[in-house]
Formats: structure tokens, C-alpha cells, sequence
């Protein structure tokens, strides 16, 4: 997909090259033409590396194993971003788990965590982003209620 501009092609550059030097497997994409990156997955990729605890905004993803479902929201909780995730499970213990316990804007059940339509709150928690947008919640975060009271 493309990136926003040639600062972003470096930093994105920069990243995959770090992961892979960290041990990171590329599973498929990673080659760029131009402004251009093939979608990349990517594996084995420390907790410390940029690809994985920094908002890449670029198409990688990162594979990683849990054994247990609560060590994997464990994982996504120890973020310092919150915008929305992606679950993909038949599983309702796992779903409901996955809402109650996630700590993002929003959760997506079975789609990608991108979803959004003007009618929904989408906005993140953390340090990723201030309020939500959709109509109803963007004109509640730029307007003040004030209430108006007549005796007779």
C-alpha cells in the first residue's frame, strides 16, 4: 500500500530492517517500490522492536503466539495505543472477554479493526487520539452544553 511520504518510506525501512535484525521472519511483502510496500507479515518479532509497539501506518502486520487467550489481550493491553482491535473468534467467552477486557475505543468482532461508520463512536483511548468522531459524538466533543432555566 502506499505511504503518506518519502519520510515515511525511511522510517518504515528503518523498522522492518530492525525486526529482521532482531530475529523477524518476513513472511511475505516487504519489498517497496517507490512509496509503494507490498502488505508484510511479519513473525518472531521482539516486543521491543518499532514494527511492534509503535503505530507503523503502513500495511505490516506482526504474527505473534499465546497459549492462552488472556495472555494475547494481556499483550494488546501493554500498548500505549487504544485505537480499536480486531478479534477473530467464533468463541462468546472469547468475545466477551475480548470486550471487557481490551483496553481500545472499540472492538471488531471477526473484521478488521479499521471499521467505522459515522453513526459509531470511533475514537482511541491512551495515547491514541482525543474523543471520538461519528457525527453525534464530533458535534458533542466541539460544542458546550449549557442549560437554560426559566422561573415563571
Amino acid at each position: 500500500g502506499p505511504l503518506i511520504d518519502d519520510k515515511a518510506v525511511v522510517r518504515v525501512r528503518i523498522w522492518l530492517e530492525e525486526a529482521k535484525r532482531s530475529g523477524a521472519k518476513v513472511l511475505t511483502g516487504g519489498t517497496f517500490n517507490n512509496r509503494l510496500l507490498a502488505p508484510t507479515v511479519l513473525e518472531n518479532v521482539s516486543t521491543t522492536a518499532s514494527v511492534y509497539c509503535k503505530e507503523v501506518f503502513a500495511p505490516v502486520v506482526v504474527l505473534q503466539k499465546f497459549q492462552k487467550f488472556e495472555e494475547a489481550v494481556a499483550a494488546i493491553n501493554d500498548s500505549e495505543f487504544g485505537l480499536q482491535a480486531g478479534v477473530f473468534s467464533n468463541d462468546w467467552r472469547n468475545i466477551l472477554y475480548a470486550y471487557k477486557n481490551i483496553q481500545a475505543g472499540g472492538v471488531v468482532i471477526n473484521d478488521n479493526p479499521t471499521f467505522r461508520n459515522d453513526a459509531m463512536p470511533y475514537g482511541g483511548i491512551k495515547n491514541s487520539g482525543l474523543g471520538r468522531e461519528g457525527v453525534k459524538y464530533a458535534i458533542e466533543e466541539m460544542t458546550e452544553p449549557k442549560l437554560l432555566v426559566f422561573s415563571p
